[in-house]
């Protein structure tokens, strides 16, 4: 692929015709560059008494000398870390070389890469640039460059994926970004509406108004009120304001390389979940959206911080998309409960339990008030457990533990001892089963 920023050239492992490295883009040292400075303001807020000390001991043209060497401290630095990191696509791998004093080089193999995300704070949208960020299988850590021209991040994440398909890598870079088709697009009043109605939302914003008060009548300390009520402001706007700035203009849309996912108001993140790797789904309904018919839609991906496919929609339209994301699985329409004796483990709340296996998934509901539903496909289950305890072996009772593939458990809780005990072997079987009949998971596996 040839790209701007090209630097020097790297042999490949065969021996055969050199690899070009590239840079980042340019602006990147001024993203870097504020690293000394947040050393010097992290160290004044872990002791602002010794900080406020030392600087009424300094004179105005040493406070000046001192604020034009961080700032030259801080330009160079991001200037020489920019100008020491490297990156090359060869035939069978992503390498990213960085470091300034301690080298660091990252072989990330092709066919292990999952997902690769474009993100765009407000400040690189206004600069014009992205992140990129990819999932590799295995890795709990995502790799990242940051930041490349729009454009260039958006060809290299279309490069990147062909060859995850298995394009050969003359033609990988031709093959461009596979188009995709709308499924789901969420207006910013339902959003609004869908947060008013959250409990969550509610419980955090009394507690950031009740508990400070209350704090400062027992205590009259303003630090004590302080550090107890920004806290719980943050919490407030973080789940109110801060999911609606993340969440506004959600899309999800279908494409050969998976569901992609674009959503942000100040920050735009462009995020793919990848074909195969779902390892669980979540249904989660809250009370107050039950009288429209709402619900919020979650998942469990291998190896991957996608956690959200849908954050509102009518039920009908959810289960919509995740059969695009479970192809052939139908959400059940009606749970077994538990026995009117798992009453006496879990008084009332036992009525929000239920289990349904179907011939794809093993589904799991808990919750009373706020319902979550979680889908289980056989083939990504990689332990079955049963559990009980004293007064549950008493009365005849036990909870079944699937564990998928993304360190994730769904518990079908409270049932009857037997029913129990025959739910483990034949999940433990459908689960071989589910393994060996799985299609492989492959990208672009319409183009490739």
């Amino acid at each position: 692929m040839t790209t701007p920023g090209t630097d020097t050239d790297v042999p490949t492992e065969g021996g055969g015709q050199p690899v070009a490295e590239q840079r980042l883009h340019p602006v990147t040292p001024l993203r870097r560059a504020w690293a000394p400075v947040a050393v010097v303001i992290g160290w004044a807020a872990h002791d602002p008494n010794q900080a406020q000390r030392q600087l009424t001991r300094l004179t105005t043209t040493t406070l000046l000398l001192g604020l034009a060497v961080c700032l030259v401290g801080g330009a160079l630095y991001g200037f020489l870390t920019w100008w020491f990191t490297h990156f090359a696509v060869t035939d069978t791998e992503l390498r990213i070389r960085t470091g300034l004093l301690f080298r660091r080089t990252a072989h990330i193999r092709l066919e292990r890469i999952q997902a690769v995300d474009i993100t765009q704070p407000l400040l690189a949208r206004v600069a014009g640039v992205a992140k990129l960020k990819l999932d590799v299988v295995g890795t709990d850590k995502k790799d990242e460059l940051a930041y490349l021209g729009e454009g260039h991040a958006r060809a290299l994440r279309a490069e990147l994926l062909a060859r995850a398909a298995g394009f050969a890598p003359e033609t990988a870079h031709e093959v461009g970004e596979a188009p995709a088709r709308q499924l789901l697009h969420i207006p910013g009043r339902v959003l609004a509406v869908s947060l008013v109605l959250t409990g969550a939302t509610w419980v955090s914003l009394a507690a950031a108004l009740v508990v400070p008060p209350f704090l400062w009548f027992l205590t009259h300390s303003l630090w004590t009120v302080l550090a107890t009520g920004v806290p719980l402001l943050g919490a407030a706007g973080a789940s109110s304001v801060g999911r609606f700035i993340s969440e506004y203009d959600w899309t999800v849309g279908e494409s050969p390389d998976g569901l992609r996912i674009d959503h942000g108001l100040l920050d735009r993140t462009h995020e793919t979940v990848p074909p195969g790797r779902v390892q669980t789904v979540r249904i989660v309904e809250p009370l107050l959206w039950r009288r429209r018919g709402w619900v919020r839609v979650e998942l469990d991906v291998a190896g991957s911080s996608n956690s959200v496919l849908v954050p509102v929609a009518p039920r009908e339209i959810a289960e919509a998309v995740i059969g695009r994301v479970l192809p052939g699985v139908t959400v059940p329409a009606a749970l077994s409960r538990p026995p009117r004796r798992a009453g006496w483990c879990l008084p009332f709340w036992w009525r929000g339990y239920g289990i349904a296996v179907t011939d794809g998934v093993f589904v799991s509901r808990h919750g009373l008030l706020r319902r979550s539903l979680a889908l289980v496909p056989h083939a990504k289950v990689q332990s079955v457990r049963l559990r009980q305890g004293p007064w549950a072996r008493f009365k005849g009772l036990a909870d079944v533990h699937v564990d998928t593939g993304a360190n994730k458990t769904v518990t079908a809780g409270l049932r009857d001892a037997q029913e129990a005990a025959e739910l483990l072997r034949g999940q433990a079987e459908r689960s071989r089963t589910g393994r060996r009949d799985a299609l492989p998971d492959r990208w672009m596996a319409e183009q490739a």
